[in-house]
């Protein structure tokens, strides 16, 4: 994927409301983020509407498990 589609895909769902998440893909999207617990950190894999869906030791097992069960995964800053 070049920069430019990069770019557009990143603006179109920083757009989306959380109500649109849920009509166009929650059981198609899902996105991850850092998770510290005391000195161990982690990766919460959600779905879209916020659900999380587990708990990995890595952000490439993370995207490894999103992958194996048709997620798409997404960053959201």
């Amino acid at each position: 994927m070049n920069n430019t589609s990069e770019t557009n895909i990143r603006g179109f769902l920083k757009g989306l409301s959380s109500q649109d998440f849920l009509r166009i893909g929650m059981n198609e999207i899902a996105y991850m983020r850092p998770l510290t617990s005391g000195d161990e950190r982690s990766i919460g894999v959600y779905a879209a509407d916020g659900t999380r869906l587990g708990v990995m030791e890595s952000k490439a097992r993370a995207l490894e498990a999103m992958r194996h069960n048709d997620l798409l995964p997404v960053t959201l800053h």
